[in-house]
């Protein structure tokens, strides 16, 4: 997955240059925070999605656990593009991540500890594979997200995706494709790695933002797609049986983009198969990049080439 390059702690050097100590406080403790972001190929050359709302809030994550960043929000967006333009890539999913350096092993780091920036870019399909075309097999775990004022699930940090890896080898194991976790209080919270949403009597309906998930970007985007194309909106507690009752079940996050569901705990959604409010945002969502959806909320950055040479055709 590796591309040439990426940029660390403030400059672009050779992949295999960048690393780091086993005494990292990240690797012992969690200490990270970080982003998934995808630039796509459209007309006007390679384009970042959102770029600015995903630093943005890298620096709102790295604010709840008191990490300095020690740069700011405008030279981490110069530094993304950077990444992009060095790899000529016309397309990528690019991963910002800061993280606690080597600094001792007590799990309060030391005042004065590093701080560690990497960017990275590498190409990356679809999150799980052809799901989103034929819809995906997925199963309610047995573990669930945690309460509030435990862990914050706001914040997109290392240690909140331990419990994402116990709700997706469940769900592997068992032959399913994801898993979809229940809230502290046994109501619907969101995927492994993908916020929720189901369609019922034509109305979009999605746990809120207090039920353990994190607040996706892509799951703002499809709401905002959604009230365009005219459909209700509503963000509301959601039971477990809701997924058996639902039109439509869907999935959103920037690797997952818009992925279907046609069965969840082998029981069928709907048909079996993609609904048309799914195909419909599915449509809007991807014409962001063909140009077919005009760009009126300006998500997209397009990736500055200083010569027509500099990224390969």
């Amino acid at each position: 997955m590796s591309t040439p390059f990426l940029w660390h702690n403030g400059r672009i050097k050779p992949w295999a240059d960048a690393t780091v100590h086993v005494t990292t406080h990240a690797l012992h403790y969690g200490s990270s925070v970080f982003e998934g972001e995808r630039v796509y190929a459209t007309p006007q050359g390679p384009a970042y999605f959102r770029l600015a709302d995903h630093t943005r809030r890298l620096f709102e994550s790295a604010r709840v656990y008191d990490i300095d960043i020690g740069f700011s929000e405008e030279e981490i967006n110069a530094a993304c593009l950077e990444v992009i333009r060095a790899n000529r890539m016309r397309a990528a999913y690019v991963r910002p991540i800061v993280f606690r350096g080597a600094g001792g092993l007590g799990v309060l780091p030391k005042d004065g500890s590093p701080v560690d920036v990497a960017i990275m870019a590498m190409e990356w399909g679809a999150y799980l594979g052809d799901a989103r075309e034929k819809g995906a097999n997925v199963c309610v775990s047995s573990w669930h997200r945690p309460a509030p004022n435990t862990l914050p699930s706001w914040a997109k940090a290392g240690g909140n995706y331990l419990s994402s890896q116990l709700i997706a080898a469940e769900a592997r194991r068992g032959g399913y494709d994801e898993g979809i976790a229940l809230g502290h209080n046994g109501l619907l919270s969101e995927g492994a790695g993908e916020n929720l949403f189901l369609v019922r009597k034509g109305k979009l309906l999605t746990p809120p933002s207090s039920a353990g998930i994190l607040a996706g970007i892509t799951r703002d985007s499809v709401m905002t797609l959604a009230e365009d194309l005219g459909l209700t909106v509503e963000e509301r507690d959601l039971p477990r049986e809701a997924l058996y009752s639902a039109d439509e079940v869907f999935m959103t996050g920037t690797a997952a983009e818009i992925t279907p569901v046609r069965s969840v705990d082998r029981k069928p959604v709907g048909a079996g198969e993609p609904g048309p409010i799914t195909r419909a945002l599915q449509q809007r969502f991807f014409g962001l990049f063909d140009g077919s959806t005009e760009d009126r909320w300006g998500w997209l950055e397009v990736v500055p080439a200083s010569t027509a040479e500099e990224i390969a055709a």
